[in-house]
């Protein structure tokens, strides 16, 4: 059974441009099949018949130019490992960062902590950027985002669960895996097939969230707000919204992902895609925080 999340029939197998940002960086992840491969590897016959980069020899895994590795193709198991890396980055700078803060006694120790929390978040924004429209992936920024994103998740955290407790975010991290667990078995079940109007709604979805929360910190600093993340129906409203954005990345991710085995990208590219795959489950992490303290606080 399959299903086209644009409502046409979308297949796997088209030649397609990405409007992902993240991904529109590596040609590979734009070309899709066996009609991508064709194109990409006329004249050069099938991969097991290059040659080893030998000067005036076909290019092939063992070639030299940028973007490209000597140690073969990107597969599950080296998007396993380096998402697993990448993730683990993240724990590791959260935990820290939560253990060396000050404990939440008073508003002191809670701007703080904040401080700490803003200082992260900015450093990964602008890392976030380097790496999304960087065209040679690099590994040492990847983890670089992930250190900085882990501090600034491990100081929101820790507020959080200060002021609502009830292991709130023990939740919210069991949440997180549960969905991407979900959204993974779903996109193989069902055969999700990924269309260029979905490609388009999502990331169009993604930039006007990031602008309206750039709206709404320039109104906080003049005390106007819209209540985009505050505690009430329109704060929980925003985080729904956020939240299954966040599935639909992933599921951008797992296609891209998909295509890219499939077009023999190099095994470098597989930092690329546990980049995307951390931003995503980030950004539902976030956003679940935020509905199971609205929701416990009513």
């Amino acid at each position: 059974m399959s299903r086209h999340i644009d409502g046409h029939q979308a297949s796997k197998e088209e030649t397609m441009q990405s409007n992902n940002p993240v991904f529109r960086r590596s040609e590979e992840f734009n070309r899709a099949g066996g009609a991508a491969q064709t194109q990409t590897y006329a004249g050069y016959g099938q991969p097991s018949q290059w040659g080893t980069g030998q000067p005036g020899g076909p290019l092939g895994y063992d070639d030299t130019r940028p973007g490209t590795t000597r140690g073969g193709a990107m597969t599950i198991d080296t998007v396993v490992q380096t998402t697993s890396i990448t993730l683990g980055v993240v724990f590791v700078a959260a935990f820290t960062t939560w253990f060396l803060t000050p404990a939440v006694t008073d508003t002191s120790s809670v701007s703080t902590i904040y401080g700490v929390a803003i200082f992260g978040s900015v450093l990964a924004f602008v890392l976030s950027l380097v790496n999304s429209f960087k065209r040679v992936i690099s590994p040492p920024l990847v983890l670089a985002f992930a250190a900085f994103e882990g501090v600034a998740l491990g100081g929101i955290s820790k507020v959080f669960d200060a002021y609502f407790g009830d292991s709130i975010v023990i939740h919210a991290v069991l949440g997180t895996f549960a969905a991407f667990a979900g959204t993974l078995a779903a996109y193989k079940f069902f055969n999700i097939q990924v269309g260029q109007k979905f490609r388009t709604f999502v990331v169009a979805a993604v930039f006007g969230m990031i602008g309206l929360s750039l709206l709404e910190l320039v109104l906080g600093l003049f005390g106007a707000q819209m209540g985009l993340y505050g505690m009430g129906g329109m704060g929980a409203l925003f985080a729904v919204v956020g939240l299954v954005l966040g599935v639909f990345m992933l599921i951008m991710d797992f296609d891209f992902v998909e295509q890219g085995i499939r077009n023999g990208l190099p095994q470098s590219e597989s930092w690329r895609a546990s980049f995307a795959m951390t931003v995503s489950l980030v950004w539902i992490y976030t956003n679940l925080l935020r509905l199971l303290a609205i929701f416990g606080d009513n």
